[in-house]
């Protein structure tokens, strides 16, 4: 693990993340700057494009809307967001983000406190590794594609 010190990093040196639809990209955690008490990103999703339903069983998700018109289902129940909105997310609540807008959607999001390991830190509650653009979302009491399985954030 990297000592916390103040560091500055930019988006564009962090690898994005598409695999649960989107473009995550966890810029400053742990391993980047050593931070202890949660981490901070930023997704980018596409007109059409989804981030994949998940949970955080020991985190609470905060989200800041930079851009774009999106929705967010929150066990189920969708949510506008828009904006210069910000939401908090419980601990162990399913989340879906959708961009139902037009242009880009821009949010940063942070979580904390810190799973007491990676692989504990996020559960997919669907199929994730292929979210096509514009797929249609599950809907309230449909049951996942994939069985619930626990993977690294």
């Amino acid at each position: 693990m990297i000592k916390a010190s103040p560091r500055i990093v930019h988006l564009s040196e962090v690898e994005p993340n598409t695999r649960r639809g989107g473009d995550l990209r966890a810029m400053l955690t742990p391993a980047t700057v050593g931070s202890t008490s949660g981490f901070m990103g930023v997704a980018i999703v596409q007109p059409g494009d989804r981030i994949a339903e998940h949970y955080h069983p020991y985190s609470e998700e905060f989200v800041y809307v930079v851009c774009g018109q999106l929705e967010v289902d929150l066990d189920g129940e969708p949510h506008p967001l828009q904006p210069e909105q910000g939401l908090m997310i419980p601990a162990h609540m399913r989340h879906r983000f959708r961009n139902v807008g037009n242009v880009e959607a821009r949010i940063v999001f942070h979580l904390g406190p810190l799973a007491p390991s990676p692989p504990l830190g996020h559960v997919d509650t669907e199929e994730t590794d292929a979210v096509p653009a514009g797929a249609a979302p599950l809907h309230v009491g449909e049951a996942p594609t994939a069985e619930r399985r626990q993977v690294r954030s």
